[in-house]
């Protein structure tokens, strides 16, 4: 494992904790970018229609204005904003107003941590480490997008979509041809069912984000690892969704986002596919997988 053989539990350590850095990041983008999405759809909207520009002003940026209280807007000092630990200080609150603090800040920057310090448990700390963690931090915010907005940006799916395509043309983990094929049927897969589901039943399934999620996912993994990340995010929405909804005590007609789930089951395969088709052949057949 590059750069993990002289001490690899401190080099564990290290990115774990950078890993919840770069959560913390994470989660301003998940809560800033979909607000600065509608802001901008609306002013394109009163231009293509000729009104007047409104006076909304624009939503925080990503980088720009510093993190706040989003309930009386005091500005969080630094260190009020460390990752994990200062949720915990605060006993989840507001230093200021004592109004709470979403569970979704440690959340995310402990599963960017862990997902990190995966990443660089399986492919080390050189090239491919790097980049698996560029994919798990792309995955992370866009699953936390879409759960709280059913968005899933291009300006984040593209992205995953490129750096996927371009890790291949050094072959960091596929080939080319395998990353151009897996684009393709992943794109057009869902593409199919949703045309198909809304012939057959006249509503939709899932929005065009998720064609694109998918497109990027069989980027990084090849068109052969299409068919088991859909199958496994079914699995997985089965049994998140499941008990989120018997939670918020909702039926099963309630809409639940199909992103995260792809999300989750593009990772899992990313890092450990070859792990689960042993697991699932030697459920399915005592003696092994089949030859061949």
């Amino acid at each position: 494992m590059t750069g993990l053989d002289a001490s690899p539990t401190a080099a564990l350590a290290a990115v774990f904790l950078f890993g919840l850095l770069v959560g913390s990041f994470l989660n301003v983008v998940i809560l800033r970018v979909p607000p600065r999405l509608m802001w901008a759809w609306r002013r394109e909207a009163r231009e293509l229609l000729e009104l007047p520009p409104g006076e909304e002003p624009a939503p925080p940026g990503i980088v720009v204005k510093g993190s706040h209280c989003p309930a009386c807007g005091q500005a969080i000092r630094w260190y009020q904003n460390v990752p994990v630990l200062s949720w915990l200080v605060l006993r989840g609150c507001c230093a200021a107003c004592k109004a709470p603090i979403s569970l979704q800040y440690p959340v995310v920057e402990l599963l960017t941590g862990l997902a990190f310090a995966a990443c660089a448990w399986r492919f080390g700390l050189g090239l491919e480490g790097a980049a698996a963690m560029a994919f798990s931090a792309l995955l992370i915010a866009l699953a936390g997008i879409d759960w709280h907005t059913r968005l899933l940006p291009d300006s984040l799916t593209y992205p995953l979509l490129w750096l996927g395509l371009a890790a291949s043309l050094v072959t960091l983990f596929i080939p080319p041809q395998s990353a151009i094929l897996g684009a393709l049927a992943g794109y057009l897969s869902l593409w199919t069912v949703y045309h198909a589901f809304r012939l057959l039943t006249g509503k939709e399934g899932m929005g065009y984000g998720d064609f694109k999620l998918l497109a990027a996912l069989g980027a990084w993994c090849g068109a052969s690892a299409i068919l088991p990340i859909v199958l496994l995010s079914s699995l997985v929405g089965a049994l998140i969704g499941g008990i989120g909804l018997a939670v918020q005590g909702r039926d099963r007609a309630t809409p639940i986002p199909f992103g995260p789930f792809l999300a989750i089951a593009g990772w899992l395969w990313f890092l450990f596919g070859e792990q689960l088709m042993a697991l699932y052949w030697g459920l399915m057949l005592p003696g092994g997988a089949p030859a061949g």
